[in-house]
């Protein structure tokens, strides 16, 4: 799944404007043009072939002689027997056999195997997709978001990414995730991605309306899927809830929080960034309480620092009654040093 690339390069593609009965055209326009100058140069050089058969070389004898020459290694009833002759089919028709054979093959593989291969890698890869996540939209959020999986250990190849952008996918590919060109409002396009079978989804196509509609349509495919949604108007959270999002993310708003949270203290917005980025030295994490940990009070059973308690979906601070004594299907957030941070202390 991976592709190598520079990252000093930067290459502009687009797809190609012209049909496939066009394509397919202008491949046999140019194989006519190569056919018609060698015909046209053997029968100004005609001369210097010679018929075995009845020693006339005639216009005939001139088309299929080009004709096998290009096509074939020939028969020997037809042979170049002048030196300009030999040069030409040596330097000029040698050549235009192996465009020939180039043309043909490309043509073959554009139309037939490459579609034929890339259906086999999909269902190859679709085969083995469970318990990934899925991002739909690479945008600015997108890719800061597979960023942000990739340094908590997320392995690439359990990551896919569907966008309809062609070169937003380039990056993801590169670095070893599973890549798809759809529409991810499309029922089709998550099917495609198995993502009934998906850990997690992460929707941030930069259009609240659209991530919107791709959370309705995710949602509908898979009942139970944690979906964390990205909106930007605060008018749209409740729709994005209604909707099915098990998460929503405003950055917009959240951006505002570390402003606010910045005047009354230099290092809180420091410490809100560190607890929601990997590369800090703390982290968020979420558990649900153990069999062991039950009647336990919050502090008594988190491996760092507990500040929540959600029951039955509903917060409970540290210091409220219910983090007092933990229940079976309470969830724990907690905040616990990073993977980086322990290893430095350790």
């Amino acid at each position: 799944m991976t592709r190598a690339r520079r990252p000093d390069r930067v290459t502009l593609r687009r797809p190609s404007p012209l049909p496939v009965w066009a394509q397919i055209a202008w491949r046999v326009a140019f194989v006519l043009f190569l056919l018609g100058l060698a015909l046209g140069v053997h029968w100004l050089e005609r001369k210097g072939l010679k018929d075995t058969h009845d020693g006339v070389v005639d216009f005939y004898d001139i088309l299929y002689f080009t004709s096998i020459s290009i096509t074939t290694t020939g028969y020997g009833d037809i042979v170049p027997i002048s030196r300009e002759a030999r040069m030409f089919d040596a330097f000029v028709v040698t050549p235009i056999r192996i465009f020939f054979v180039l043309i043909f093959i490309g043509t073959a593989y554009s139309l037939v195997f490459r579609r034929s291969w890339e259906k086999w890698r999909m269902e190859r890869i679709q085969r083995a997709l469970s318990g990934h996540v899925i991002i739909a939209g690479f945008g600015i959020s997108g890719a800061e978001a597979l960023d942000e999986l990739l340094a908590r250990g997320q392995k690439a190849s359990e990551v896919v990414v569907v966008d309809p952008d062609p070169e937003a996918l380039e990056r993801p590919l590169s670095l070893g995730c599973a890549v798809v060109e759809a529409d991810a409002t499309r029922d089709k396009a998550l099917t495609e991605v198995r993502v009934a079978e998906a850990r997690a989804m992460i929707v941030a196509p930069g259009r609240d309306d659209t991530a919107i509609l791709i959370t309705l349509t995710a949602r509908h495919l898979a009942p139970k899927l944690k979906i964390s949604v990205a909106v930007r108007n605060a008018d749209n959270e409740l729709l994005a809830r209604q909707a099915g999002a098990t998460t929503v993310i405003n950055p917009v708003s959240f951006a505002g929080l570390l402003l606010a949270g910045s005047t009354h203290g230099a290092h809180i917005s420091d410490y809100i960034a560190d607890l929601a980025s990997s590369s800090g030295r703390v982290r968020l994490a979420e558990r649900e309480v153990e069999p062991q940990e039950c009647g336990k009070a919050l502090q008594e059973v988190t491996h760092g620092l507990g500040v929540r308690v959600y029951r039955n979906g509903i917060p409970h601070g540290f210091w409220e009654p219910e983090a007092r004594s933990l229940l079976p299907g309470d969830c724990i957030v907690e905040i616990l040093p990073t993977l980086k941070a322990e290893r430095d202390l350790g």
